[in-house]
């Protein structure tokens, strides 16, 4: 991908095998574009949809994958705090562009591309939002969003506490908010020890629906 300043940055992508009915731009978490976001990105492809994982880690580093150990967590965060939010927003126009071939865009994200999404949703033109654990949305709530966006938050989860919910509802109580008790953070992601699989597949069986709505 390219973005509008020149920056070029790298980008997973998987086609429809039919006519796609719109586009899907998956963010990562905070371990970079690997073997979990590629699958997620797989299965938008499998339900109909051009699917675009940008590597928003590229301008601080390239190629990042990282484990899901401490030492890739610390990594993880540093990256992150090493982006700003108008380099943030250039990459994810260029993901949004690129998605946009196939029509309506959506964008979904997981951790920090669960706060990510929320950003998309209030400063580019898409179509809808899921945000899957997005704890730093917080930082975000000066925005408000210009789509609907879906929230899937997990009930166990001791990094975002029922009180940061209520914080993001109050400030957006248009957005559709999910709560799934017997998860913990990561729920989604098959490669992690807090995967919950009956969690997972009813938090995409709702995205899916929510997206075939606004996107198509």
């Amino acid at each position: 991908l390219t973005a509008a300043d020149g920056f070029r940055l790298a980008a997973y992508r998987a086609d429809p095998q039919e006519r796609p009915r719109g586009g899907i731009v998956v963010i990562q978490e905070i371990f970079g574009v690997n073997a979990h976001i590629r699958e997620v990105a797989d299965q938008y492809a499998a339900a109909g949809y051009l699917a675009v994982a940008p590597a928003m880690f590229d301008r601080a580093r390239p190629g990042v994958e990282l484990g899901y150990d401490p030492p890739g967590i610390s990594q993880g965060v540093e990256l992150v705090n090493q982006l700003a939010p108008d380099q943030i927003l250039l990459d994810l126009r260029a993901a949004i562009e690129a998605a946009a071939a196939a029509g309506k865009v959506g964008v979904v994200g997981y951790c920090w591309g669960g706060s990510i999404a929320y950003f998309a949703a209030a400063h580019t033109s898409i179509a809808a939002a899921v945000s899957y654990y997005g704890g730093r949305t917080l930082q975000f709530l000066r925005d408000r969003p210009r789509c609907p966006v879906m929230y899937h938050f997990a009930g166990l989860d001791k990094m975002i506490p029922d009180s940061m919910i209520d914080q993001i509802r109050a400030a957006h109580p248009a957005g559709i908010f999910h709560i799934y008790k017997n998860a913990d953070h990561g729920f989604n992601c098959n490669h992690r020890a807090s995967y919950e699989p009956a969690s997972s597949a009813l938090a995409f069986e709702r995205s899916l629906a929510f997206l075939r709505e606004h996107v198509g």
